[in-house]
C-alpha cells in the first residue's frame, strides 16, 4: 500500500460526504467499513490526506500491509464520520484530537464566532475484518466488536464490562469501576450473570459491588452485526431522559465506504439485536 503520494483533487474526485442528523437523547450512531471492500490503490492514498501528519508517521510505522491498512481505514472512518455531523462545516482534514485526563481521544474542536460545535462523543473498535465508530450526543459511548467465532455466552461479560470501562475512559483500576459487574435479565427466568444460548435477553445492566454507586446511570446493547460479528454498545444515559431512562436504546447502523458508498443497514439482516437496542 502506498501512501506516499499524495494528491491534493481527491475531493471532487470522490462523491461528497452525505452530513447527517446528530443522534437524539438515548440513541447512538454506528459506522462500520469492512476492509475487504476497500481494494482501490487510489483510494487508500487519498484517505492518507485526511490523516495529520503525526498520523501518517504512526500507519507508516505499522508493520505489515495489512495491520497498516486497517490502521489507516480506522482513522478515515473517526475523521469522515465525525465530519458529517457539521453539515460541511469541518473538512475531515482539519479536525484535531485530543486525550482527555485518562486518555480517551476527544475531538479538539476549533471554535468560531458564527458556529457551535456539536457536543459528540466517539469510540472505535475493530477487528481484522471489520472497523466501528459510534457516536452519541452529551453521552459518553464505549463500543466493541468481535468475530462470531467466540461463543457469545461465554465472552459477553467480560465483553460489556470492557465497553463500559472504555466509554468511562478509564483503566479498570479506577474507582468505583474496578468493583462492579454486568447483569443480564432474561425474560424467562429473572435476573442473572449469565444466560442459555437459546434465552431471550429483556435487559442488560451494570452493578456497582463497592460503596459508591455511578453505575446506575449506564445503558448496554448488544447486536449481531454483518452477519460476522458481535458488537456491544455502552453508553451513558442522558440526565434529561428522566423516567424513559430505561427504554432500549435507539440505534442506527450504517455501512460505508467513505467518498464512495453509504448504507443505512438498520432493520436487516446486517443489524439483528440480542438485547437493549430499539433498532
Amino acid at each position: 500500500m502506498n501512501i506516499h503520494g499524495l494528491q491534493s483533487n481527491f475531493c471532487s474526485a470522490h462523491s461528497p460526504l452525505l452530513p447527517v442528523q446528530l443522534p437524539s437523547r438515548m440513541e447512538s450512531h454506528l459506522w462500520y467499513v469492512l476492509p475487504e471492500e476497500v481494494k482501490s490503490e487510489s483510494l487508500l492514498n487519498r484517505y492518507s490526506e485526511l490523516l495529520s501528519p503525526s498520523e501518517k508517521d504512526n500507519v507508516l510505522g505499522i508493520r505489515g500491509e495489512e495491520l497498516k491498512k486497517r490502521a489507516l481505514l480506522a482513522r478515515a472512518l473517526v475523521r469522515t464520520t465525525i465530519s458529517r455531523y457539521t453539515n460541511h462545516r469541518v473538512d475531515p482534514r482539519s479536525l484535531k484530537f485530543k486525550k482527555n485526563n485518562h486518555g480517551k481521544p476527544e475531538v479538539e474542536w476549533q471554535i468560531a464566532d458564527d458556529w457551535q460545535p456539536p457536543p459528540l462523543h466517539f469510540n472505535i473498535s475493530h477487528t481484522s475484518s471489520l472497523i466501528a465508530c459510534g457516536v452519541t450526543v452529551d453521552s459518553p459511548i464505549g463500543i466493541d466488536v468481535e468475530d462470531k467465532q467466540r461463543k457469545l455466552k461465554n465472552h459477553i461479560l467480560a465483553f460489556a464490562r470492557r465497553r463500559h470501562v472504555k466509554a468511562l475512559g478509564k483503566g479498570f483500576s479506577s474507582a468505583p469501576f474496578k468493583t462492579f459487574t454486568i447483569r443480564v435479565r432474561d425474560a424467562a427466568r429473572g435476573p442473572s450473570s449469565f444466560w442459555g444460548q437459546d434465552s431471550e435477553i429483556s435487559e442488560i445492566s451494570v452493578e456497582s459491588l463497592g460503596p459508591v454507586n455511578l453505575t446506575t446511570s449506564w445503558q448496554f446493547s448488544l447486536l449481531e452485526l454483518a452477519g460476522s460479528h458481535y458488537a456491544a454498545i455502552c453508553m451513558e444515559k442522558h440526565k434529561a431522559v428522566g423516567e424513559k431512562g430505561n427504554a432500549p436504546m435507539k440505534l442506527t447502523v450504517r455501512r460505508t465506504i467513505p467518498f464512495v458508498e453509504d448504507e443505512c443497514v438498520t432493520g436487516t439482516d446486517a443489524v439483528l439485536p440480542i438485547g437493549g437496542l430499539n433498532c
